[in-house]
Parts: structure tokens; C-alpha cells; sequence
């Protein structure tokens, strides 16, 4: 390349990410409710990177579609309480269970960070479960330094993906790409903030699909999914959540974790693909929790090691070979049996458990697939309804929590999982203290009201709405809160109700 073709494709870089931010204007005015992702991201912006008939010249391919990604890539940094040793005999600890905050240390805050991608306008942005897991607070930082607080709209462990929402309008964001479209040797950008280093890119190669590294084990109900894209593209501690794009400056991919000895980059990087991505974040911006559609099979993947140990020949070398098959379930009334082994769903290819794993996520229950499988060597094939966990067909929406403030601190319902996590009947979380009176007496974001003592004596708390009754009852009287914090440390402080 000479030097005149080089600054030409410079130039040609600059008039593509013009482009790119003045075709962005048309939409930042547009309201947007949709309740799923396509529509949100159904806008007039034309993406020329992912016209077949345009070709970036040689060299500056990455800067356009870094261009494109980077202001979208945000920096997530969540607080977290983290316990303290405590010591000495507390009254309270006699009579209530918890102890004095004058004689033990206060929680202290830890900080982790991450990041995360923008994938509406209007501010909801898909991270890792594992990067605001039990935070009190979570920060965004966006690539210009603007600063937002983001409240979780649902998790899904299972994926290890979180939606977020930040309350912001006119945002870049990245358009969902076709994961199943890409092939094991074309390039890819990783895009976060590795060691707190804002906006890095990264370049490498798609090396596997479909590949399962056991980092999700021993979750409830065994329903993990692990069928991650893997790359060489450097990622470091701090890029969990980021974005995996394709040439185009689509998304492909999160990136979650690393193979590594050292907690540093070894030379793999995984992403949970974008076909997974966008079905969770559609079904936590509609129903506010994943809508897992199950085939009712527990499988192996097809090995010579397996068939060494069932002694009988299966008739392939790779597929899924179902060890049981649950009684009610949709596999069962489609007809199959124990010995079976499924080579495609809908017709994809199963080659393994974790892209059978993945076919059957992107559903929900009620949803229909195709099941091609071989019994004993011959080729068949079935229709599955698939059902949830429950064995029915019903699609489980989840209210949001109700939010209610009073002087100047905001409180809302705890969610069904933490309650359960924690083994707490009900209570009120702080989700926002601007009152100084309240930050002097130790009141946090993320702490949890299950009690509060006052001139009518101890009243358990259920909700929101009924610890702001109490505080009303209260006003002008020291009442002490008592209550624990995500993590389980239990703690209490006083406060005069103004």
C-alpha cells in the first residue's frame, strides 16, 4: 500500500464514522417502547459496513468498526458490601440478632468492575450477572466521561447475562449481529475496559464455536448454558461484559471469561453468542425473567470413551445421546427414548451438548422444535413441545418491584430470588440515600429493612409501602432500622425520622 492509497483509506475511515454518527441523528428522537430488541434497534440507521457489496480497503477495516462500537461500550463499576470480623458482647445481639454499630466496624464497600454494551437508545444495556452479582450500587461511565446510576432490570445466571437500564435518551448503541453466521476463522474486536483501561479494542479470530468450559457448574436446577464463541483476541479481567463485534460493528458475542492459570490472558477468550444474548435480554425486557422452554432429556455428549462404557456401537462420532428421558416432559410425548442420539434441532447441527444446550435456550416454553435423531442407525425425526420448569406451557411474567421515596431516600420491594437467597420473608431495600442525615447514620444503597423499632414497639417489615407508613408514624420520634445487606451481614443504625 503506497502512501496516497493509505491516507485515502484514512480519509475513507473519517467520511464512514461521520456517516455513522450523522445517520445516528435520525433516530435519537424517535420514542421507543418496544418490548423486544429487533424492534428497539429497528431504526433508519443503514449500516454500509454490512453491505456484501462494500469492501473497507485493506488495513483500516478495524477502524471503522472500532469506530462504530466504542462509544457504545460502557465502563460498569458495582458496589459491593463486603463483611468485617466482628468482636465484643451488643445487647442488641441478645434481643434482636444484630449488632451495635458503635462497637463494631461498619461494612465496608468493595468495587468491581466490568463492562457493558448499549443496546437501545433509550439506555438498557446487557452486562454479565457476574459483574453487578449482589451489588448495592451500580455506576456506568460512558466513552465521554458522563456518569449514570443504572438499576437492574433482570439476571440470568444460568447465561450469565444481566439487563441494566440507565435513565438517558439519543444513546449509541450496537446492533445485534448473527452469531450463527460466523465462521472459525473471521475476524473479531473485543471492546471494554480491561484493568480499568476505558474503551480498549482488541483484534483476533473466531478459534471454536459451541464450546463448553464449566464455569457455570452447580447452579440450581443444573439449567446452565455454556455454548461460548471462542477467540484469541485479547481479554483481560475488566472486559467481562463487553462487547464481541463482527467486521461490521455488530454484535456477536459478550465476553465472559478467559482460559487461564495466571487470572491474565493465555490466549483464549469466550463470548456467550449473540442468538443466546438477545433471546435472554428480549425475554427480561418483556417478562422481567428468562423463559426457559426445556426439552425434559438428560444427555452426554457422544464419545469412543462413551460407547467403551455403554458396550454397544452408536452409529456416529458426534451428536448427544440422551441417557434418560423425564416422565411428562416434551421429549417424551415426541416419542424419545433412552439411546437415542440427536444429531440437529431445527435443522442446526448437534454436534455436542453445549449446541444442543443453546438450540433449546433460544426458546420458550409453549415454542415447537424439530428433533432429528438417530436410534439404533436409522434416522428419525420428532416434534417437541418444549415446557418450563413446571412441566406446563405457561409464560411466568415478573412484576416489577415497586419503588416508593420518603425525604429524600428511596426504597423498593425485594425481588422473589433474593428473598429466597437470603431466607427473609420480606423487607424493604434502599436503592438511594440523598438525605444526609440518613448517610450520617449508616444508611447505604443495598441495605435491606426487614425491621424497624419505634414508639409502637418492633414492627416486621413486608414492603416498601409499609415502611414509608411506619416512618410517617414515626416522625419526630428515634426509631432503630435494623436489617442485613446482599451478602448476608446482618446490621442496624439509628436514625430521627425528620
Amino acid at each position: 500500500m503506497n502512501k496516497t492509497q493509505f491516507f485515502l483509506g484514512i480519509i475513507l475511515a473519517s467520511l464512514i464514522g461521520g456517516v455513522i454518527a450523522l445517520a445516528g441523528a435520525s433516530y435519537l428522537t424517535q420514542q421507543n417502547s418496544a418490548n423486544n430488541f429487533t424492534d428497539k434497534q429497528d431504526t433508519s440507521l443503514v449500516n454500509w459496513l454490512s453491505d456484501e457489496k462494500f469492501n473497507v480497503p485493506d488495513g483500516i477495516n478495524f477502524v471503522a468498526s472500532a469506530a462504530a462500537v466504542t462509544p457504545a461500550v460502557v465502563h460498569v463499576k458495582s458496589s459491593v458490601t463486603i463483611s468485617q470480623n466482628q468482636r465484643g458482647s451488643d445487647p442488641f445481639e441478645e434481643f434482636f440478632g444484630f449488632r451495635n454499630p458503635d462497637r463494631d466496624m461498619q461494612p465496608r464497600e468493595g468495587m468491581s468492575s466490568g463492562s457493558g454494551v448499549i443496546i437501545s437508545e433509550d439506555g438498557y444495556i446487557v452486562t454479565n450477572n457476574h459483574v453487578i452479582d449482589n451489588a448495592s450500587k451500580i455506576e456506568i461511565s460512558l466513552e465521554d466521561n458522563s456518569r449514570y446510576t443504572a438499576r437492574v432490570i433482570g439476571t440470568d445466571p444460568t447465561t450469565d447475562l444481566a439487563l441494566l437500564k440507565i435513565e438517558a435518551n439519543g444513546l449509541r448503541f450496537v446492533k445485534f449481529g448473527d452469531s450463527d453466521k460466523m465462521k472459525v476463522g473471521e475476524w473479531v474486536l473485543a471492546v471494554g475496559n480491561p484493568f480499568d483501561l476505558t474503551s480498549t479494542v482488541t483484534a483476533g479470530i473466531i478459534s471454536a464455536k459451541a464450546r463448553n468450559i464449566g464455569i457455570l457448574r452447580n447452579l440450581e436446577n443444573n439449567l446452565q448454558i455454556e455454548s461460548f464463541l471462542q477467540t484469541d483476541a485479547v481479554v483481560n479481567p475488566g472486559n467481562s461484559g463487553g462487547a464481541l463485534v463482527n467486521l461490521a460493528g455488530e454484535l456477536i458475542g459478550i465476553n465472559t471469561a478467559i482460559a487461564s492459570r495466571t487470572g491474565t490472558f493465555n490466549g483464549y477468550a469466550f463470548a456467550v453468542p449473540s442468538s443466546l444474548v438477545k433471546k435472554v435480554m428480549d425475554d427480561l425486557l418483556e417478562y422481567g425473567a428468562v423463559q426457559r422452554g426445556l426439552l425434559g432429556v438428560q444427555i452426554r455428549d457422544v464419545s469412543p470413551e462413551l460407547e467403551e462404557t455403554l458396550s454397544e456401537k452408536l452409529f456416529t462420532s458426534r451428536g448427544v445421546y440422551v441417557v434418560e428421558v423425564n416422565e411428562g416432559s416434551g421429549g417424551k410425548e415426541a416419542g424419545l427414548e433412552a439411546g437415542d442420539v440427536i444429531i440437529g434441532i431445527d435443522g442446526v447441527e448437534t454436534n455436542n451438548v453445549a449446541k444442543l444446550q443453546e438450540m433449546v435456550a433460544r426458546k420458550r416454553p409453549g415454542d415447537k422444535v424439530e428433533i432429528k435423531y438417530l436410534r439404533k442407525g436409522k434416522e428419525a425425526k420428532a416434534t417437541a413441545t418444549l415446557k418450563n420448569i413446571s412441566g406446563d406451557t405457561n409464560i411466568v411474567k415478573v412484576i416489577p418491584p415497586k419503588i416508593v421515596s420518603f425525604n429524600g431516600v428511596t426504597f423498593e420491594d425485594i425481588k422473589p430470588a433474593m428473598k429466597e437467597r437470603l431466607g427473609i420473608e420480606g423487607g424493604a431495600g434502599i436503592t438511594a440515600v440523598e438525605d444526609e442525615n440518613w448517610k450520617k447514620s449508616g444508611a447505604k444503597p443495598g441495605f435491606i429493612i426487614t425491621s424497624v423499632i419505634g414508639s409502637n414497639g418492633r414492627n416486621k417489615i413486608n414492603n416498601s409501602e409499609q415502611l414509608v407508613d411506619i416512618l410517617k408514624d414515626n416522625i419526630g420520634e428515634e426509631i432503630v432500622i435494623l436489617g442485613l445487606y446482599p451478602n448476608g451481614q446482618e446490621y442496624y443504625f439509628e436514625i430521627k425520622v425528620e
